[in-house]
């Protein structure tokens, strides 16, 4: 067999307004790193924990993140020409819960301005500073384009997040 041997009953389904949760599980099963993004808003800093973040391009240095129409802070980062994507560690758990609620704020966190006044947090795994490049439509989301103008990063092990829930790397051998 072309499985070799193994059996794996599958669901197949037509994406819709029926099918929206079992969709959404199917989406669930890509594992993705955590990240919180931020920038600078005429009210002070502003930060969001994002799953959607990938990699575009090596040259020019590319990245993108998706922002939900839906969501309150929704404007203020389309309106961002520079922001910070912070890539977490599996020891970051706190710091993604903190951006992850609507009420979010800066105080007591370890981040300072960088040159171009964007709220940098301390401690991330990886850290790519950028220049909105490009926007596009993306349905319920937006697809923001960064070009990376400076990149950090320390080591460690990622953040993960997968089927509704978080978790680390587990190496293999």
């Amino acid at each position: 067999m072309a499985d070799g041997g193994l059996t794996h009953t599958m669901e197949s389904f037509t994406p819709g307004p029926d099918t929206a949760k079992t969709f959404r599980n199917s989406l669930g099963r890509f594992a993705t790193g955590v990240t919180v993004v931020t920038a600078r808003t005429a009210n002070g800093p502003i930060g969001i924990t994002a799953n959607s973040f990938a990699s575009v391009s090596l040259d020019p240095p590319l990245v993108l993140w998706s922002p939900a129409k839906a969501s309150k802070r929704y404007d203020a980062f389309i309106a961002a020409q520079d922001f910070a994507i912070h890539v977490l560690g599996e020891d970051q758990m706190e710091l993604c819960e903190t951006f992850a609620r609507p009420d979010h704020t800066f105080d007591g966190l370890d981040w300072a301005d960088c040159d171009d006044g964007v709220p940098l947090l301390a401690g991330c795994l990886a850290r790519f500073e950028c220049r909105k490049y490009a926007e596009y439509e993306g349905g319920d989301h937006s697809i923001i384009v960064g070009r990376v103008k400076r990149a950090s990063l320390r080591e460690g092990a990622p953040l993960l997040f997968s089927s509704g829930q978080f978790g680390h790397f587990a190496p293999g051998h």
